[in-house]
């Protein structure tokens, strides 16, 4: 909600009160200036005395965050560019600079963890030297007690945050990033209908529908939906409009059961901006199951669609191993690309390869690598199919000019 020419701190319930007495012609107004309707989320939201908003002192023209689909049915062109512990964390300049070098276009934003093992708080020094950089941080939120898979999380579980537990820490994350200034790209819950994330439903009540809300849903998606609305509910109370927010899913669900159906995880079309997916070749060169990307893409592509018709989907992550012999690496990345930028699936509005290498065991040979810089034949492919296609485009578009 934007106010004009008003001073100091106002309690968001005295705001209502105001438009409740002062509508004109579907406008608002008040001494001082004129602000736009809100909308009935934000009136819930205002509605709550406890919180305060700071507003401008001047009237003056605030930046859009909202982005655009790219023009003339391109893609928007993002990167994890990679770290050294694996942790996903611990990005620098130089991964970026060097992806970019390879790939032969710049990265129109930048995916990273928040890993709230190593810490709450907003990770400012990365999202800076990413905008510094020319792209948006895309940061995933991933509240968890460490990197292991296949288990409950013991202390960042969805009903702990649905009991508030974390309120603090997320008010205090939501403030810096408003402090930010800057367009950002949010997600929590990356993946969720993988069972090797400890916010699946699997270890957060499963199938089972009576111990939690709804008796006709499953309880563990219907705890991490409701987790993640409050989180955007206490984002969306501390003033923050520069996040788009997104929900993540793998390409296929683990564990195939019906209660675990990415679709039962859905926080809804109020608070979801983009939809997006993950889908990979090979993570090892020991991976003896690979498909290629458009059989993966064509299964999850459909249902992602009718979630909710006409929003953004986005290729997140996708990514394939060196060295596997059943899929050639730069082979399975030039076949990927081309039916991403043909237009294959129209609501697809851009995608993000994960340029990461890691050690699987204490046999080099076994090492996964991702990355552009490895392969030659890969930073070819990259070259030609984005470097060289205007349809791979390295910069967001907002609805207005933005800083």
């Amino acid at each position: 909600m934007k106010i004009m020419a008003v001073t100091g701190v106002v309690r968001f319930f005295s705001i209502v009160l105001l438009l409740a007495s002062c509508t004109d012609a579907g406008r608002v107004f008040h001494t001082g200036g004129e602000v736009s309707t809100p909308t009935r989320e934000e009136i819930l939201i205002a509605a709550s005395p406890s919180v305060t908003v700071p507003l401008p002192a001047t009237a003056t023209a605030q930046p859009s965050f909202k982005i655009l689909p790219p023009p003339n049915e391109s893609l928007y062109h993002g990167v994890f560019p990679g770290g050294k512990s694996g942790q996903e964390d611990d990005l620098t300049l130089n991964d970026l600079a060097t992806y970019e070098e390879a790939a032969g276009k710049k990265a129109a934003w930048v995916y990273f963890s928040n890993n709230w093992y190593t810490s709450r708080k907003f990770p400012r020094e990365t999202a800076d030297w990413i905008r510094e950089a020319g792209g948006v941080p895309w940061i995933r939120l991933m509240l968890r007690s460490d990197a292991d898979q296949d288990h409950a999380d013991p202390a960042y579980s969805p009903g702990k945050i649905l009991a508030g537990t974390f309120d603090a820490d997320l008010r205090q994350w939501a403030d810096d990033a408003r402090a930010y200034g800057g367009a950002l790209i949010l997600e929590y819950g990356v993946e969720v209908n993988g069972q090797w994330f400890p916010w699946n439903g699997l270890w957060n009540g499963g199938g089972a529908a009576e111990a939690y809300g709804d008796p006709t849903l499953p309880d563990g998606p219907e705890r991490f939906r409701d987790a993640y609305r409050r989180i955007i509910d206490i984002f969306r109370s501390r003033g923050v409009d520069n996040a788009t927010w997104v929900f993540h899913v793998n390409d296929s669900d683990w564990p195939q059961e019906d209660w675990n159906r990415f679709e039962n995880y859905y926080p809804g079309d109020r608070y979801i901006d983009w939809l997006a997916f993950s889908a990979y070749g090979p993570q090892t060169p020991l991976d003896d199951t690979v498909s290629p990307f458009r059989e993966e893409a064509d299964a999850v592509y459909p249902r992602l669609a009718a979630l909710s018709e006409g929003k953004p989907i986005v290729v997140a992550e996708f990514g394939a191993a060196a060295r596997n012999p059943r899929a050639e690496q730069s082979a399975w990345a030039d076949a990927a690309l081309a039916d991403l930028l043909i237009g294959r699936w129209p609501q697809l509005i851009g995608f993000s390869w994960w340029n990461e290498s890691w050690q699987n065991d204490d046999n080099s040979a076994h090492d996964t690598s991702m990355r552009l810089q490895d392969n030659p034949a890969l930073a070819g492919v990259f070259q030609k199919r984005v470097g060289d296609d205007p349809k791979a485009v390295s910069r967001l578009v907002f609805s207005q000019s933005n800083p």
